[in-house]
C-alpha cells in the first residue's frame, strides 16, 4: 500500500513529538537546580562560566570549588535564602512540564491513528478531550504562580510577567482543543454510520 503525503508528514512528526516529549521529561527532571540557581540569584551566564573554567594552580585561590560544588551551592542557596519562590517556582515548573508532556503525548495517540490510515478515529477525539484537560492544567498552574505572586509582593508586578500571559494563551489553547475534540468525535461517529450503510 503506498503511502500518502500526510502519513508520511505524520511520520516525521511523531518521530519529533516523541522527542520532544522525551526531552521536556528530562526538563522536568531538572527543575527543581533550574529553579535554584534562578532563587539564589546567581546570573546563569556567570554560573556557566564557574563550571567551565580551568581550575586555578596549587596554592592560589584556595578553597577551590570544583563545578559540582558550585552547582550545589547555587541550588543550596535558593532553597535557603528564598525558600518559598523557589519551591513555588519548581512546583509551577513541574506541573507545567508534565502537563506538557501530556500533550505531546496526546498528539503521538493522535499522529498514530494518522499514520494507520483512520484520521477520524473515536481515539482521536478521546485524546484531544485529555489534551484541553493538560492545556487548562498549565492554565491553573500559571494562574496559581500568579496569585501567589501578588499576594506575596502585594504589587502588580506578577501581571507584567509571562506567567500571566500563560493563563488565558492555555485557556484558549484548551478551549479550542475541546471544540476539535467535539468535531473529531462527530466525524467518527458520521464515518461509523457511513460504513454501517454501505
Amino acid at each position: 500500500m503506498e503511502k500518502k503525503p500526510v502519513q508520511a508528514a505524520a511520520r516525521t512528526l511523531r518521530v519529533l513529538v516523541t522527542l520532544a516529549f522525551v526531552l521536556g521529561l528530562l526538563a522536568v527532571g531538572f527543575s527543581p537546580v533550574l529553579a535554584g540557581i534562578h532563587g539564589a540569584g546567581i546570573p546563569l551566564p556567570e554560573l556557566m562560566d564557574s563550571l567551565t573554567a580551568a581550575p586555578p594552580p596549587p596554592g592560589e585561590d584556595w578553597p577551590y570549588f570544583s563545578p559540582s560544588m558550585l552547582l550545589f551551592f547555587a541550588v543550596a542557596g535558593g532553597w535557603t535564602e528564598r525558600f518559598s519562590y523557589t519551591l513555588v517556582l519548581t512546583l509551577f515548573l513541574a506541573a507545567a512540564g508534565l502537563c506538557a508532556a501530556g500533550m505531546l503525548w496526546q498528539g503521538r495517540r493522535v499522529l498514530g491513528h494518522v499514520l494507520a490510515g483512520e484520521p477520524f478515529h473515536p481515539g482521536n477525539a478521546r485524546s484531544l478531550r485529555r489534551a484541553a484537560g493538560f492545556c487548562f492544567g498549565i492554565s491553573a498552574a500559571s494562574l496559581s504562580r500568579v496569585v501567589w505572586g501578588l499576594f506575596s509582593c502585594a504589587c502588580a508586578q506578577p501581571l507584567r510577567s509571562y506567567t500571566a500571559l500563560f493563563v488565558p494563551a492555555f485557556l484558549m489553547g484548551g478551549l479550542l482543543l475541546r471544540l476539535m475534540s467535539a468535531l473529531f468525535r462527530q466525524a467518527a461517529q458520521l464515518k461509523a454510520e457511513n460504513d454501517l450503510t454501505i
